[in-house]
C-alpha cells in the first residue's frame, strides 16, 4: 500500500453543508487476473474532502502533519487526518485493491486502480476553484438558504462525469456534523438546542433537509440517465446510530475528542472522534462495515457490484 505524507484539516463551521458533505465515488471495472471479490479489476475515482483525503492537501500545498496522525496503521503521518485508515481505505481493502493515490501526487503515484480527487477543505461551491481557499464563512441561515444551490452544484458534477462516460456512482449524504466535539465546544448555543444525544438539534435538522434533497436528486437523476447506476448511501443514519448506541458498538465518550493538545487518549480503539473533527480508524472501520452491508443504500447493492457487472 502506498504511504503518504501529512495533510491539512477541514474545520466545520457555519459553512458545514459545503464541507464534510458529499463524497461520491465513480467505480469502473477492468478485466482482472488476480483473485479478488471482483470479476473485473476495480477502478475507483473518489471525490470528497478531508474525510476521504489520502494526501491531496498535503502534496498539493506541501503541508506536512506529524504523528500521531497515522500511528494506528501506517505508523507514520500519511496525509490522512486520522490515527489510521479512512473509510475509503477500508472500502478499497474490501475489494483487495490498493489505497487510492491523490491525483496531485507527483512522486511514485499509483493510478492503476483509479485516483483520489478528495482534498481537505474542498467545498461544493464555488464551482471554479479546485481548493476552497478564497471563501469566507457563511452565516448559518445563509447556509440553510443555499441548500438548493449546493444540490444544483452536485447535480452539475454528477451530470458532467456521466457525460464523460462515468456510469456508476456512490453518493454519500452528510453525517450529523453537529455531533462533532469541535462544533459543540466552539458554537454558541443554549440548552434548548441540544438533542437527546447531546448534539445541536437545529444544525442536524439542516443536515437532514440537505440529505432529503440529495436523495431526491439521486432519484431524479436515476430516472434520467441511461445505462448508469446511482447508489445513495445514508451516512447520517450510520453515524447517528454509532453515537446513539455507542456502548453496544463497543465505543465510549462519543462526543469527546481523543487527540487534543498533543495528548492521545488511552484505549484509542474505543473512541470514535480523533481530533474533534475527524473520526478514528475504529469509527471509520465501523462506518465502512455498515456501508458494505448495503443496508443503508438505495439501491441496496453491495460495494463490489460495480466490478462484477
Amino acid at each position: 500500500m502506498a504511504k503518504k505524507r501529512g495533510g491539512g484539516s477541514c474545520v466545520p463551521s457555519l459553512r458545514a453543508l459545503r464541507c464534510s458533505t458529499v463524497i461520491f465515488g465513480l467505480c469502473l471495472g477492468l478485466p482482472s487476473s488476480a483473485a479478488s471479490p471482483c470479476k473485473r479489476k476495480p477502478v475507483i475515482f473518489n471525490f470528497g474532502d478531508s474525510n476521504s483525503d489520502t494526501g491531496g492537501w498535503s502534496v498539493g500545498l506541501e503541508i506536512d502533519v506529524a504523528l500521531p496522525n497515522g500511528r494506528a496503521f501506517f505508523h507514520e503521518a500519511t496525509g490522512r487526518l486520522c490515527d489510521g485508515r479512512l473509510t475509503i481505505d477500508f472500502l478499497c481493502e474490501s475489494l483487495n485493491t490498493s489505497f487510492l493515490s491523490p491525483y496531485l501526487e507527483s512522486l511514485g503515484p499509483n493510478f492503476s486502480n483509479g485516483a483520489n480527487f478528495a482534498v481537505s477543505r474542498a467545498a461544493t461551491i464555488p464551482r471554479d476553484q479546485p481548493f476552497s481557499l478564497g471563501f469566507t464563512n457563511l452565516p448559518y441561515l445563509h447556509v440553510v438558504g443555499n441548500i438548493p444551490i449546493f444540490i444544483e452544484e452536485i447535480r452539475f458534477a454528477i451530470w458532467s462525469i456521466y457525460q464523460s462516460r462515468g456510469k456508476n456512482f456512490w453518493v454519500y449524504n452528510t453525517g450529523p456534523l453537529d455531533c462533532l466535539p469541535y462544533i459543540l465546544v466552539t458554537t454558541t448555543h443554549d440548552a434548548s438546542d441540544i438533542d437527546e444525544l447531546g448534539c445541536l438539534r437545529s444544525r442536524n435538522d439542516a443536515a437532514r433537509e440537505f440529505n432529503r434533497r440529495l436523495q431526491a436528486l439521486c432519484e431524479e437523476l436515476r430516472s434520467q440517465v441511461k445505462n448508469a447506476t446511482i447508489v445513495y448511501v445514508n451516512i447520517f443514519a450510520i453515524k447517528y446510530d454509532l453515537i446513539a448506541n455507542y456502548t453496544i458498538h463497543g465505543f465510549e465518550n462519543p462526543l469527546k475528542a481523543c487527540y487534543n493538545n498533543g495528548i492521545v487518549c488511552e484505549e484509542l480503539s474505543r473512541h470514535m472522534s480523533w481530533d474533534g473533527i475527524h473520526h478514528t480508524e475504529a469509527a471509520n472501520s465501523f462506518v465502512a462495515s455498515r456501508i458494505l452491508s448495503a443496508n443503508y443504500s438505495t439501491l441496496p447493492v453491495t460495494f463490489n457490484f460495480f466490478c462484477n457487472v
